[in-house]
C-alpha cells in the first residue's frame, strides 16, 4: 500500500502563502497611491502556457513556409522545455545566448546544440559579448517571444542538418543562394509583424477564448477593491476590438452570484487602446476617441476633459496623466514587458512599478525543492574565497582550484536542467541574469499575478530587505565559525 506523504498544515498554509505573495525590491506604500494602470496582455488576460505558445509558433512556422522556407520545417513543433525569456538571438552566428547584465555569456545554443565552453571562447572571446550592439544582438524579451526563439532554433537544426545546405559560420550555401543568419532573423521578424498586424494571432485566440485565455474570477474582484480607494485605467497595444472581446471574457461572463453583470468598461476610469508603447512613454502618438459601436476611430485630435465610459486611442502617458489629474509616484503600472511596460514607465516617468512574472510559479517551485544545490554552491563559493585569504603578493604558492570548479559546474548544470533546457529566467548558477538584472533595477515590485494584491490591504506598506554593500559585510564574514569550517571541510571532501 502506498503512503502519502505526510504534509502539516502549517506548511501547507506556508506554501499558499508563498504564491500569493508579491516581492519587493524597493519600497512603496500603496496609500500613497493615487491611480493605478494594468496592461492587458499577459497582465489582466493571462494565456495559457503552452498552448498559447504553441499556437502562436505554428502560425510563424507557417508563415515562413508560405514565404518560401522548405517545407519540411512543419515537421516541428513547439516543445516548452526549451525556450525561456530574456535569450539574446546573435544575428551573425544564429546563436541563443544567455547572459548576464554585464554581457558575459552563461549559456550559448547553436539550434538544440549547446556549446561547449571552449567553442564558446571560440566564437566570443573571453565568452563576452557587447550587448550594446542592438544591430547584432537581439534581446527576445517578452512571453510573444517564447514561440519566436523555439522558431530560431528550429531554423537553425534544419539548414544544420540538411544536406542540401553547406554550413557556414555566418550562414548557409546551396548552389548560388546564401542564406544568412541575419536574413533568417529578418524574415522571422517579417513573420511575427505578419500574424499580429494582420490580427491571425487575436482572430484565432478570439476564436477559442476557453482554450488560450486564463478566465480569473478575481480579476473582476481586484479591479471593484481598487477602484474603491484610487482611480483605474487600462493602457494596451492591442486594438479596441480584440480588447472588447478579452475584457468581456474577463469581466463580463458569469458574474458571481449576488453581483450584478456590469459593463466591462465601467471597472475603469480610462481605457485606452492602441497605445504602441514604449512609444506611449515618450511623445506618444494622437490621442483619438473610439466609436464603441464600430470600432472605428473618430476624426481629429481629443482635446476635452476625461469623459467616463469614453474609449481612447493613442496618446501617451503625459496625457492620460493629464486626464487622470495624477503625476508621477502617484501611479503604479502593472505590466509583463520588463522594456515596454517597466523601464520606460520607471526612467520616463517616475511611475512606481509591478512587474508581472508568471514563470515566477515554476521558478519557485524548482527552488524550493532544488535549493540545497544553491547552498552548496554557496559553500563553495565561500571556500574559495577561504583558499586565497590568506595569500598576498609575497605568495607563490598557487592553490590547486580545479576539483571545486569541477563541482561547480555540475551544480550549475543540474540548477539549470532542473528548469528548462535553457535553465531559469533569472539565474544560472549563482549567477543572475540579464532579465534578473533588470527586473531587480526597474520593477517596485513583482509577482507571479497582479491578482495577489487582493492579499495586502491598500494602505500596505511594502518594505525592502536591507542590501548591504560588500564593504559593510565584510566585518559579518572576517571571522569564521568551527561550524562554517566544518561543512566547508565537508564539502572538500564530497568534493574528492
Amino acid at each position: 500500500m502506498d503512503i502519502l506523504p505526510c504534509v502539516s498544515l502549517v506548511d501547507q498554509t506556508a506554501q499558499r502563502a508563498f504564491e500569493k505573495k508579491i516581492f519587493v525590491n524597493r519600497s512603496l506604500t500603496l496609500e500613497n497611491i493615487k491611480c493605478y494602470g494594468f496592461d492587458m496582455d499577459y497582465t489582466l488576460a493571462m494565456y495559457k502556457s503552452p498552448d498559447y505558445e504553441s499556437m502562436g509558433f505554428e502560425l510563424i512556422r507557417d508563415r515562413m513556409v508560405s514565404m518560401g522556407y522548405p517545407h519540411e520545417l512543419l515537421r516541428y513543433s513547439y516543445d516548452p522545455s526549451f525556450p525561456t525569456r530574456g535569450i539574446v538571438f546573435d544575428t551573425t552566428l544564429g546563436n541563443l545566448l544567455k547572459v548576464d547584465s554585464n554581457g558575459n555569456v552563461l549559456v550559448c545554443s547553436h539550434g538544440f546544440r549547446f556549446l561547449r565552453e571552449e567553442d564558446i571562447d571560440y566564437y566570443y572571446p573571453n565568452k563576452f559579448i557587447q550587448r550594446d550592439d542592438t544591430d547584432r544582438f537581439y534581446i527576445l524579451n517578452t512571453l510573444f517571444n517564447l514561440s519566436e526563439t523555439y522558431l530560431y532554433a528550429c531554423l537553425v537544426d534544419f539548414f544544420t542538418r540538411c544536406s542540401r545546405y553547406t554550413n557556414l559560420r555566418k550562414g548557409f550555401q546551396h548552389g548560388d543562394l546564401f542564406m544568412s543568419y541575419r536574413s533568417m532573423f529578418q524574415d522571422v521578424r517579417d513573420a511575427m509583424d505578419f500574424i499580429h498586424d494582420t490580427g491571425t494571432l487575436k482572430e484565432n485566440t478570439i476564436k477559442n477564448l476557453e482554450k488560450y485565455v486564463v478566465r480569473d474570477p478575481n480579476i473582476p474582484v481586484l479591479l471593484t477593491r481598487l477602484k474603491e480607494v484610487a482611480k483605474i485605467f487600462l493602457a494596451t497595444n492591442s486594438d479596441y476590438n480584440y480588447t472588447e472581446a478579452i475584457m468581456k471574457y474577463l469581466l463580463e461572463a458569469n458574474p458571481k452570484p449576488g453581483n450584478p453583470k456590469r459593463p466591462w468598461r465601467s471597472f475603469f476610469d480610462l481605457v485606452v487602446v492602441d497605445t504602441k508603447k514604449p512609444l506611449f512613454f515618450a511623445d506618444g502618438t494622437v490621442l483619438r476617441q473610439v466609436d464603441t459601436n464600430t470600432g472605428k476611430l473618430r476624426i481629429g485630435t481629443y482635446t476635452g476633459d476625461l469623459q467616463l465610459g469614453t474609449v481612447y486611442s493613442g496618446g501617451s502617458s503625459d496625457l492620460i496623466s493629464d486626464l487622470l489629474d495624477v503625476r508621477g509616484k502617484d501611479i503604479i503600472y502593472v505590466g509583463d514587458h520588463i522594456f515596454g511596460d517597466i523601464l520606460k514607465s520607471k526612467k520616463r516617468q517616475g511611475w512606481k512599478t509591478f512587474l508581472v512574472v508568471p514563470e515566477l510559479t515554476k521558478e519557485l517551485q524548482v527552488w524550493e525543492e532544488r535549493k540545497n544545490l544553491f547552498e552548496e554552491l554557496k559553500r563553495l563559493d565561500f571556500f574559495l574565497a577561504e583558499m586565497y585569504k590568506h595569500l598576498d603578493s609575497g605568495s607563490k604558492d598557487c592553490p590547486d582550484i580545479s576539483t571545486i570548479q569541477t563541482r561547480i559546474k555540475v551544480l550549475t548544470h543540474r540548477m539549470d536542467m532542473a528548469y528548462g533546457q535553457m535553465g531559469s529566467l533569472l539565474r544560472s548558477g549563482y549567477t543572475q541574469t540579464l532579465f534578473a538584472s533588470q527586473l531587480i533595477r526597474y520593477a517596485d515590485l513583482y509577482s507571479s499575478t497582479c491578482i495577489n494584491l487582493l492579499h495586502y490591504p491598500f494602505n500596505y506598506l511594502f518594505m525592502a530587505p536591507p542590501v548591504l554593500m560588500p564593504h559593510e559585510t565584510a566585518s559579518q564574514t572576517a571571522d569564521v565559525s568551527s561550524e562554517q569550517q566544518n561543512l566547508n571541510n565537508q564539502v572538500m571532501a564530497n568534493s574528492n
